[in-house]
Protein backbone atom coordinates (compact mmCIF):
# COMPACT_ATOMS: atom_id res chain seq x y z
CA UNK A 1 0.00 0.00 0.00
CA UNK A 2 1.37 3.62 -1.08
CA UNK A 3 2.75 5.75 2.40
CA UNK A 4 -0.03 8.95 2.27
CA UNK A 5 2.58 10.88 3.27
CA UNK A 6 4.30 10.09 -0.09
CA UNK A 7 0.78 10.49 -1.26
CA UNK A 8 0.58 13.87 -0.64
CA UNK A 9 3.86 15.09 -1.39
CA UNK A 10 3.28 13.94 -5.27
CA UNK A 11 0.31 15.79 -4.85
CA UNK A 12 1.00 18.70 -3.35
CA UNK A 13 2.99 19.95 -6.62
CA UNK A 14 1.57 18.18 -9.13
CA UNK A 15 4.21 15.33 -9.17
CA UNK A 16 7.42 17.51 -8.53
CA UNK A 17 9.91 17.21 -5.52
CA UNK A 18 10.91 20.62 -4.05
CA UNK A 19 14.51 19.88 -3.48
CA UNK A 20 16.52 23.44 -1.52
CA UNK A 21 19.69 23.51 -3.50
CA UNK A 22 22.72 26.44 -2.57
CA UNK A 23 25.50 26.88 -4.76
CA UNK A 24 28.95 29.24 -3.70
CA UNK A 25 30.39 30.11 -6.48
CA UNK A 26 33.84 31.89 -7.65
CA UNK A 27 31.54 34.93 -9.52
CA UNK A 28 28.17 35.49 -10.94
CA UNK A 29 29.10 34.13 -14.11
CA UNK A 30 27.99 30.36 -14.43
CA UNK A 31 29.24 29.63 -18.18
CA UNK A 32 32.78 30.84 -16.60
CA UNK A 33 33.21 31.14 -12.91
CA UNK A 34 34.13 28.05 -10.56
CA UNK A 35 31.46 26.57 -8.62
CA UNK A 36 32.94 26.02 -5.02
CA UNK A 37 30.48 24.67 -2.81
CA UNK A 38 27.01 22.34 -3.20
CA UNK A 39 24.30 21.61 -1.12
CA UNK A 40 20.84 20.07 -1.05
CA UNK A 41 18.33 20.01 1.12
CA UNK A 42 15.79 16.99 0.83
CA UNK A 43 12.19 17.81 2.55
CA UNK A 44 9.46 15.71 3.09
CA UNK A 45 6.04 15.81 4.46
CA UNK A 46 4.07 13.91 7.57
CA UNK A 47 0.50 12.73 7.11
CA UNK A 48 -1.36 15.94 8.03
CA UNK A 49 0.64 17.50 5.45
CA UNK A 50 3.01 19.38 7.41
CA UNK A 51 6.34 19.77 5.10
CA UNK A 52 10.00 19.82 7.19
CA UNK A 53 13.36 19.40 6.33
CA UNK A 54 15.02 15.51 5.68
CA UNK A 55 18.44 15.24 4.85
CA UNK A 56 21.19 17.72 3.92
CA UNK A 57 24.06 17.05 2.02
CA UNK A 58 26.90 19.15 1.30
CA UNK A 59 30.36 19.35 -0.84
CA UNK A 60 33.27 21.29 -1.36
CA UNK A 61 33.83 21.36 -5.52
CA UNK A 62 37.28 21.95 -7.20
CA UNK A 63 37.01 24.85 -9.66
CA UNK A 64 36.79 23.02 -13.52
CA UNK A 65 39.90 23.89 -15.30
CA UNK A 66 40.34 27.72 -16.99
CA UNK A 67 37.33 28.86 -14.00
CA UNK A 68 37.30 32.31 -13.19
CA UNK A 69 37.72 32.94 -9.03
CA UNK A 70 36.87 36.88 -8.16
CA UNK A 71 38.79 37.70 -5.02
CA UNK A 72 35.86 39.71 -4.03
CA UNK A 73 33.74 36.51 -4.26
CA UNK A 74 36.16 34.63 -2.24
CA UNK A 75 35.59 37.96 0.40
CA UNK A 76 32.05 37.78 0.28
CA UNK A 77 31.68 34.32 1.17
CA UNK A 78 34.33 33.82 3.27
CA UNK A 79 35.77 30.98 1.21
CA UNK A 80 39.13 29.84 1.62
CA UNK A 81 40.59 27.73 -1.62
CA UNK A 82 43.79 26.89 0.44
CA UNK A 83 42.43 25.24 3.12
CA UNK A 84 43.99 22.00 3.96
CA UNK A 85 40.15 20.52 5.26
CA UNK A 86 38.83 22.06 1.64
CA UNK A 87 41.61 20.74 -0.40
CA UNK A 88 41.38 16.97 1.30
CA UNK A 89 37.11 16.78 1.03
CA UNK A 90 36.80 18.71 -2.01
CA UNK A 91 35.52 16.63 -5.31
CA UNK A 92 35.63 17.50 -8.66
CA UNK A 93 32.54 18.93 -10.51
CA UNK A 94 30.93 15.82 -11.84
CA UNK A 95 31.50 13.55 -8.51
CA UNK A 96 30.13 16.30 -6.64
CA UNK A 97 27.14 16.56 -8.97
CA UNK A 98 26.77 12.55 -8.89
CA UNK A 99 26.97 12.20 -5.27
CA UNK A 100 24.20 15.35 -4.81
CA UNK A 101 21.91 13.66 -7.27
CA UNK A 102 21.89 10.34 -6.00
CA UNK A 103 19.90 10.82 -2.91
CA UNK A 104 17.75 13.27 -5.00
CA UNK A 105 16.73 10.77 -7.23
CA UNK A 106 16.04 8.46 -4.68
CA UNK A 107 13.60 10.76 -2.82
CA UNK A 108 11.81 11.82 -6.10
CA UNK A 109 11.43 7.66 -6.45
CA UNK A 110 10.22 7.47 -2.58
CA UNK A 111 7.65 10.02 -2.61
CA UNK A 112 6.02 8.98 -5.98
CA UNK A 113 7.02 12.23 -7.65
CA UNK A 114 7.94 12.72 -11.34
CA UNK A 115 11.09 15.10 -11.26
CA UNK A 116 12.46 17.45 -8.60
CA UNK A 117 12.16 20.87 -8.89
CA UNK A 118 14.71 23.24 -7.47
CA UNK A 119 13.67 25.72 -4.47
CA UNK A 120 16.59 28.64 -3.49
CA UNK A 121 17.07 31.94 -2.34
CA UNK A 122 16.96 34.33 -5.71
CA UNK A 123 16.73 30.73 -7.07
CA UNK A 124 17.52 31.64 -10.61
CA UNK A 125 21.67 32.05 -9.54
CA UNK A 126 21.64 28.38 -8.35
CA UNK A 127 19.72 27.16 -11.43
CA UNK A 128 22.03 28.69 -13.96
CA UNK A 129 25.24 27.49 -12.11
CA UNK A 130 23.92 23.99 -11.92
CA UNK A 131 22.63 23.80 -15.29
CA UNK A 132 25.77 24.95 -16.79
CA UNK A 133 27.86 22.66 -14.41
CA UNK A 134 25.41 20.31 -15.90
CA UNK A 135 26.27 20.46 -19.68
CA UNK A 136 29.94 21.25 -18.59
CA UNK A 137 30.20 17.76 -16.99
CA UNK A 138 27.94 16.06 -19.91
CA UNK A 139 25.57 14.40 -17.26
CA UNK A 140 22.18 13.10 -18.95
CA UNK A 141 20.17 12.81 -15.71
CA UNK A 142 19.85 15.54 -14.43
CA UNK A 143 16.90 15.06 -11.70
CA UNK A 144 15.99 18.78 -12.04
CA UNK A 145 13.16 20.15 -14.31
CA UNK A 146 15.20 22.47 -16.46
CA UNK A 147 13.99 25.70 -15.74
CA UNK A 148 10.77 25.74 -13.38
CA UNK A 149 12.11 26.38 -9.37
CA UNK A 150 10.72 27.87 -6.42
CA UNK A 151 12.61 31.06 -5.32
CA UNK A 152 11.89 31.96 -1.32
CA UNK A 153 13.13 35.62 -2.09
CA UNK A 154 10.24 36.23 -3.72
CA UNK A 155 7.87 34.42 -1.92
CA UNK A 156 9.17 35.29 1.73
CA UNK A 157 8.55 39.05 0.09
CA UNK A 158 4.96 38.12 -0.52
CA UNK A 159 4.37 36.30 3.02
CA UNK A 160 6.89 38.49 5.20
CA UNK A 161 8.11 41.57 3.30
CA UNK A 162 11.08 40.39 3.49
CA UNK A 163 13.97 39.12 0.29
CA UNK A 164 16.81 39.17 2.01
CA UNK A 165 17.51 35.68 3.59
CA UNK A 166 18.31 36.77 7.28
CA UNK A 167 15.63 39.14 7.59
CA UNK A 168 12.98 36.39 5.94
CA UNK A 169 13.80 33.92 8.10
CA UNK A 170 14.47 36.30 11.45
CA UNK A 171 10.39 37.59 10.03
CA UNK A 172 9.20 33.74 9.73
CA UNK A 173 10.86 32.88 13.19
CA UNK A 174 13.90 31.01 11.75
CA UNK A 175 17.23 31.53 13.68
CA UNK A 176 19.83 33.18 11.27
CA UNK A 177 23.63 33.38 12.20
CA UNK A 178 25.21 36.26 10.14
CA UNK A 179 28.76 34.94 10.86
CA UNK A 180 27.81 31.56 9.64
CA UNK A 181 26.03 32.52 6.55
CA UNK A 182 27.54 32.13 2.82
CA UNK A 183 28.26 28.69 3.40
CA UNK A 184 26.10 26.56 1.11
CA UNK A 185 25.12 24.22 4.15
CA UNK A 186 24.13 26.82 6.22
CA UNK A 187 22.02 28.46 3.82
CA UNK A 188 20.61 25.91 2.27
CA UNK A 189 19.35 24.42 5.59
CA UNK A 190 17.72 28.11 6.70
CA UNK A 191 16.19 28.52 2.84
CA UNK A 192 14.81 24.63 3.55
CA UNK A 193 13.22 25.79 7.03
CA UNK A 194 11.95 29.25 5.38
CA UNK A 195 10.61 27.46 2.30
CA UNK A 196 8.66 25.07 4.75
CA UNK A 197 7.28 27.41 7.07
CA UNK A 198 6.26 29.33 3.64
CA UNK A 199 4.23 26.22 2.42
CA UNK A 200 2.86 25.23 6.12
CA UNK A 201 1.46 28.87 6.66
CA UNK A 202 -0.43 28.54 3.78
CA UNK A 203 -1.40 25.13 4.18
CA UNK A 204 -2.96 26.47 7.87
CA UNK A 205 -4.70 29.59 6.33
CA UNK A 206 -6.61 26.48 4.09
CA UNK A 207 -5.07 27.68 0.95
CA UNK A 208 -3.70 23.93 0.19
CA UNK A 209 -7.46 22.46 0.63
CA UNK A 210 -8.71 24.95 -1.99
CA UNK A 211 -5.07 23.91 -4.89
CA UNK A 212 -6.35 20.30 -4.22
CA UNK A 213 -10.09 20.86 -4.96
CA UNK A 214 -8.95 22.89 -8.09
CA UNK A 215 -6.90 19.97 -8.64
CA UNK A 216 -9.40 17.20 -8.63
CA UNK A 217 -11.78 19.61 -11.07
CA UNK A 218 -8.58 19.57 -13.18
CA UNK A 219 -8.14 15.69 -13.20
Amino acid sequence: MSDPAAQLMSRRFRGFMPVVIDIETGGFNAETDALLEIAAVTLTMDEQGQMMPLETHAFHVRPFEGANIEPSALEFTGIRLDSALREEAALDEASALSEIFKPIRKAVKSTQCNRAILVGHNAAFDHGFLNAAVRRNNIRRNPFHPFSSFDTATLSGLVYGQTVLARACRAAGIEFDNQAAHSARYDTERTAELFCAIVNRFRDLGGWDLALREQSMDE
